[in-house]
């Protein structure tokens, strides 16, 4: 818009008769214009570099019964492409056959999702023989599959072989389609045909714009050069008026050395009116600085660089430095009101550590790497104990990866899953923890049917009919108060018979190419019923260092910290008691188990009275009001399915008791129920500026929803790194990112907008001032030279240099007293009445420069009534115009700089 309204005035003064050259605008919007397109044009050169390296990368798809060599972007629907161990998938391909006999290959998603975990994918046994280019080549069969879609964990497709005159229908799921972007992983070598290619993938599919975030600080400014606008335009409108008013008196119509020509006095007035109205907004325009959005984003761009160069943001351990994605907030650092914290790898270091566990009603705990039961129990384990162990070793999706070893060993070590060099992957930390001690405690096998399955509490212990239910509940809670990740583990036996069924019902269910997932589901509640329960297991995640202490500063800065987690509500009330985010002083609130909109909001309306009660004990309630108390603290716990009902008919009322509360923990949330938590925020009349930081996959809706977002380098791959607009290795560096970084870079361009328009106003108020000396002819107070110069060079330098060193407090005293941080808050530093201080500031010193100047040149220049310069040759070397018009400049420029 800036760049607009200067195009508009340079083609304004590109008209014969305006008071100043074109040069004077069009040389700094070139300038500007130029910077922007070199800066643009070389991000859009690496996109262009990038995308020929994907497009161009060297594939091998079967063609007339050998390997091709051909490029990726030649890759069409229904080619056979190979792919070896470490390479990326090209496309989205159906796997046909890999090197293992099974057919099945191990492929990690973290380019898409995030995960690091290794996931087994599968061909159907008709293709998974064709391990040769031969036996591909002769291979009939047609691949069914939906319209391209943009979920990534969704695929709805069948194959029909046919063999020896036979067809052969098979169901194709998301556990058969490799994603393009994903890499093969322990496995040789893999074939598969391609169903996606393109922009028909499902990672292109998921490209989207990242949603342009602007700080405080950039809508400040726009709203500043709208309000200047306005006093340009005023001083041009009541310039042009003052002329007419003047030039009412014929002895200042047509003086002496202005007559005017046969068509200036017979053109329109309205036309004159205009032209000169145009001619005074030219003359006055520089009172908008075109090179404060260059400055602006020279000190954003290179004040970014502080935060990588930081030695104390460094995390030696894992050689890993802050990183900047998007330098244009970093001033919005400075102006957090609250911080929206994932607990998993967030507060925690994502590693677990098995701690106790629940087994046919008993509670063990491990002790020196033994399991010890509470109480006498008898030595040998009974059907229920080793029931459980065999579930926990079978109900998991680890993969282990070893190193070949070259030379004479035990041929059955690998077999077995004994190797020195033996490492685990898995789909979530906890099946890591427990299969890793478990799976080499037995030797197992299984001679009928049965089920095991695993999960939380809350979605298995519904469908148990038997088994130690009460006392595993309870154990349960008491892992949870332990701050442990809790697991329950059931089975089912099957006979003969209902295996069959179940087999024929699930066989029907994922052939169907019409609702799948529906006809699924029923199969599903037709299998996970009447469970027997077989105990529980509970995980250890160590909080991070330091992260008690982060989370007290915060609050001392005025941040209001919100915990939003997955966990059950047990375990995290635990972690936010262990960390700080909870006191033990504390009034803990709780919105949790609502069933309905009507108790839910009853429920609201107990805690906003229950809130008042507490802080005014001598009051009566007459409304649900919740008051701000700054004796007593109260926390919020609300889960996720309270949180819907909340949502849905209730918001203000849940704000309102959210916003009085110094801490809320949301558990037991969906990725998008997280994003919607920051969003409610973010969009609430106070207009907070929100933060939220994570390390997951599931935490990039909330991150890219936040004024600012924080990815931490964790365990659970570079989603949230890569979405987010800052990252840092652990959380205890938000303290210092937040109290010190945001500190400086708010007062450094808090300064440096508020003195661009400053020293505009001084600038341009003595050209206003001239018109009533030169009878409003509008001549220019200034040379061309100094018009162009003045922005650009002058007076733009010194304050950069300011904006990128200057430290008003040392930086140990604003991490020591996170109070400071108050002190900048709300835009305080920009502030409609500090705006109008500075502007008036100008004003004031405008003056000081031109009647200072005119004052000094005292009896030794005349401007005489007539208009005409009287000149004493002894006394002056030059015209009074310009010796006038430099002594401006260097007292303005002297001052200011």
């Amino acid at each position: 818009i800036a760049n607009f309204y200067f195009l508009i005035i340079f083609l304004v003064q590109v008209s014969p008769d305006t008071p100043t050259s074109p040069i004077t605008s069009g040389l700094p919007l070139f300038f500007v214009i130029t910077v922007t397109a070199i800066k643009q044009g070389y991000e859009d050169w690496l996109r262009h570099k990038a995308d020929n390296e994907v497009n161009g990368a060297p594939v091998f798809v079967v063609r007339s019964g050998s390997l091709v060599q051909t490029r990726s972007k030649n890759i069409r629907v229904g080619d056979i492409v190979r792919v070896a161990k470490d390479e990326t998938f090209p496309a989205d391909l159906v796997l046909l056959s890999s090197d293992r006999a099974e057919g099945t290959c191990h492929i990690t998603t973290a380019s898409l999702d995030g995960e690091t975990n290794l996931k087994t994918h599968y061909a159907v046994p008709e293709t998974a023989v064709s391990q040769s280019v031969s036996r591909l080549e002769s291979l009939q069969a047609v691949v069914e599959c939906q319209q391209p879609e943009a979920d990534l964990y969704r695929f709805v497709g069948r194959i029909t072989v046919t063999q020896q005159g036979e067809e052969i229908v098979r169901p194709l799921g998301s556990e058969n389609l490799l994603l393009r972007g994903a890499r093969l992983k322990n496995t040789k070598e893999i074939f598969g045909v391609a169903v996606y290619t393109g922009m028909e993938s499902k990672m292109a599919l998921n490209y989207k714009c990242k949603s342009q975030k602007r700080s405080a600080v950039e809508k400040s400014m726009n709203t500043f050069l709208i309000i200047y606008l306005g006093i340009l335009l005023f001083e041009a409108i009541l310039s042009t008026i003052l002329k007419y008013a003047w030039q009412a008196e014929n002895k200042w119509d047509e003086p002496f050395y202005n007559q005017k020509t046969d068509q200036e006095r017979n053109s329109s007035q309205i036309l004159k009116f205009i032209s000169d109205f145009l001619a005074f907004l030219v003359l006055y325009n520089f009172i908008i600085p075109i090179s404060l959005y260059v400055t602006v984003e020279l000190q954003k761009f290179l004040g970014s660089f502080f935060i990588g160069w930081d030695l104390d943001l460094y995390h030696e351990e894992s050689d890993q430095k802050a990183q900047v994605n998007t330098s244009d907030l970093n001033e919005e650092l400075g102006q957090v009101e609250y911080v929206f914290t994932d607990k998993t790898g967030t507060l925690t270091e994502n590693e677990m550590q098995f701690r106790e566990c629940s087994i046919n009603g008993i509670k063990y705990q491990e002790i020196n790497g033994k399991l010890v039961p509470e109480g006498m129990t008898e030595d040998s384990p009974d059907g229920s104990e080793e029931l459980f162990l065999k579930a926990v070793s079978l109900c998991h999706t680890v993969q282990i990866s070893y190193d070949q070893t070259d030379g004479p060993g035990d041929p059955f070590s690998h077999a077995n899953g004994f190797s020195p060099q033996m490492e685990y992957y898995a789909s979530s930390p906890d099946e890591k923890a427990l299969v890793e001690r478990y799976l080499m405690t037995f030797c197992l096998s299984l001679g009928e049917k049965v089920l095991f399955t695993k999960g939380a509490e809350s979605a298995v212990l519904p469908y148990t009919t038997s088994g130690e239910i009460d006392k595993t509940r309870v154990h349960v809670d008491e892992f949870a108060l332990k701050g442990l990740r809790t697991l329950v583990v059931a089975c089912r036996h099957f006979s003969a018979d209902e295996y069959q069924e179940v087999d024929r019902r699930l066989h029907e269910a994922r052939t169907a190419l019409q609702q799948r997932e529906e006809r699924l589901v029923e199969v599903f509640n037709f299998i996970e019923k009447d469970l027997e329960l077989l105990g529980a297991t509970g995980v250890e995640d160590k909080l991070q260092d330091k992260v008690q202490e982060t989370i007290e500063s915060l609050r001392l800065a005025g941040i209001k910290v919100w915990v939003l987690t997955g966990d059950k509500h047990e375990t995290a009330v635990s972690v936010s008691l262990s960390c700080g985010h909870f006191h033990r002083t504390m009034n803990i609130l709780e919105l949790v188990q609502q069933k309905s909109d009507r108790e839910c909001a009853e429920q609201l309306r107990r805690l906003a009275r229950r809130y008042n009660t507490l802080a005014h004990p001598f009051c009566e309630i007459s409304s649900p009001r919740v008051s701000k108390d700054h004796v007593i603290q109260h926390g919020l716990v609300v889960d996720g399915a309270s949180l819907s009902l909340a949502l849905r008919e209730h918001e203000k009322l849940f704000m309102e008791v959210c916003k009085n509360c110094s801490a809320v923990l949301c558990c037991r949330m969906a990725p998008l129920q997280k994003a919607k938590v920051v969003r409610l925020l973010k969009t609430s009349p106070e207009k907070p500026i929100t933060l939220a930081i994570g390390d997951g996959a599931n935490d990039v809706s909330m991150i890219q929803e936040a004024h600012v977002g924080i990815g931490i380098m964790g365990k659970e791959g570079r989603q949230a790194v890569r979405n987010s607009d800052y990252a840092i290795a652990r959380f205890k560096f938000l303290a210092k990112l937040l109290l010190v970084h945001g500190h400086f870079y708010y007062i450094r361009i808090a300064t440096l907008v508020q003195y661009f328009f400053y020293k505009n106003v001084c600038f341009i108020t003595p050209q206003f001032l001239y018109q009533f000396f030169c009878l409003f002819s509008q001549q220019t107070l200034y040379d061309s030279v100094y018009l162009t110069l003045y922005n650009i060079c002058f007076t733009s330098l010194p304050i950069l240099v300011y904006s990128l060193f200057e430290q008003l407090v040392h930086p140990h005293v604003l991490q020591s007293k996170p109070a400071l941080y108050r002190d900048i808050s709300k835009n305080s530093l920009l502030s409609f009445k500090t705006f109008l201080y500075w502007t008036f500031l100008g004003f004031c010193h405008a003056f000081v420069f031109f009647f200072g100047s005119y004052i000094l040149m005292g009896e030794d220049t005349t401007l005489m009534g007539n208009g005409q310069v009287s000149v004493s040759p002894a006394s002056l070397p030059s015209s009074l115009l310009f010796s006038y018009s430099r002594s401006c400049v260097s007292v303005a420029g002297l001052l200011l700089c």
